[in-house]
């Protein structure tokens, strides 16, 4: 009696391993622009709310505060966000976020006839 030898050939073994490695050069770029896109819309939400505690400032004061620490609403930041605010006067600001994870950043222009949008690259 002849006994056949049971496994995977090498030629078999090399091919699953090709196939894996596209799976994962498809996945990897994926992955980075979809954290990308995380990153972005944190620091436009925390842009947006960082808008709304202007107001807020605005009403009492009737000039936009220059610092975060000058708001009296509490301004919570996301983790790793970081907000520099400038040129903040009675008709508007300037305001830039930044995340510790990402090379981009996030700016909102607000003026007596633009009620800002955060934008992004």
């Amino acid at each position: 009696m002849l006994s056949r030898a049971e496994g995977f050939t090498l030629v078999e073994l090399l091919v699953v391993i090709v196939i894996v490695g596209i799976l994962v050069a498809i996945a990897i770029p994926q992955y980075h622009y979809t954290r990308e896109r995380a990153f972005t819309a944190t620091m436009k939400h925390d842009l947006k709310n960082l808008s709304t505690a202007q107001e807020a400032y605005f009403i009492d004061h009737q000039a936009y505060s220059g610092t975060l620490g000058g708001l009296t609403t509490g301004l919570k930041l996301s983790a790793g966000v970081s907000i520099a605010i400038s040129n903040a006067t009675g008709s508007g600001f300037d305001a830039t976020a930044t995340h510790a994870r990402t090379a981009l950043t996030c700016s909102l222009a607000v003026s007596a006839s633009v009620k800002g949008t955060p934008t992004c690259p």
